[in-house]
């Protein structure tokens, strides 16, 4: 399952994004969206977990829970639109 992961601190990097949904289980990728201009993070990510049940279980831990000084916003990523 593939997950939004929104309100993350700047300072938050990939890896310490994988480490707080391993805590869930086993996560294939985590990775935090960063402004190619600035080289600065935009302030949220995408994690994707094998695992439909452990996914679930981390968005309802994680979704409102406060880490790094921010309230995180988590949840199932929705397919991207088609761009023109």
């Amino acid at each position: 399952m593939n997950m939004f992961v929104a309100n993350l601190n700047y300072r938050v990097r990939g890896e310490d994004l994988k480490g707080i949904f391993a805590e869930y289980g086993e996560v294939t990728s985590a990775r935090v969206i960063i402004n190619r201009e600035t080289g600065r993070s935009k302030g949220f990510g995408f994690v994707e977990m094998p695992n439909d049940a452990e996914a679930q279980k981390a968005i309802q831990e994680l979704n409102g829970a406060e880490w790094e000084g921010k309230t995180l916003t988590v949840k199932v990523s929705e397919p991207r639109a088609p761009q023109n």
